[in-house]
């Protein structure tokens, strides 16, 4: 790189930005199931990642306020995709967790974006696929 075509670090970051929030937007609409939100298959993948929980907890990992995650429980109960259970060593209370058919839409969900990417990385050539293996830790750096 050249001094001429060096980039101030905002120019950098004003240029990243947009280009890594259009790819993330496209990636989480290659969807499976439309009926079901970005913000359910959110709390399933958080109850599969840290198991039965109660929907406190859940909120909390998930940043929301709990009479929205309430919402979100019923529904995603209603359709047997989560279920809640009584909590082991406090019987007033119950804990969350996916279930199988949960499980299942959530890989799903997976493989059809996975399927996606591969096709859009199959366009690049080589030498383009290589510079992104190369940059992987350098995302996932910034990502920590």
């Amino acid at each position: 790189m050249t001094a001429a075509t060096k980039i101030t670090i905002a120019e950098l970051a004003a240029q990243l930005r947009p280009a890594l929030l259009r790819l993330t937007r496209i990636i989480r609409n290659q969807r499976v199931d439309m009926s079901v939100t970005l913000t359910q298959l959110s709390a399933m993948a958080t109850l599969r990642k840290h198991g039965p929980i109660s929907a406190g907890e859940l909120a909390a990992l998930e940043r929301v306020q709990p009479p929205s995650m309430t919402k979100v429980l019923a529904n995603l109960e209603e359709r047997g995709l989560v279920r809640r259970d009584v909590h082991p060593t406090d019987r007033r209370q119950a804990v969350l967790a996916i279930t199988s058919a949960g499980e299942e839409l959530l890989e799903s969900e997976r493989r059809s974006r996975d399927l996606w990417l591969t096709r859009r990385l199959a366009t690049l050539s080589p030498d383009e696929r290589g510079l992104l293996q190369r940059v992987l830790p350098i995302l996932d750096k910034l990502a920590e």
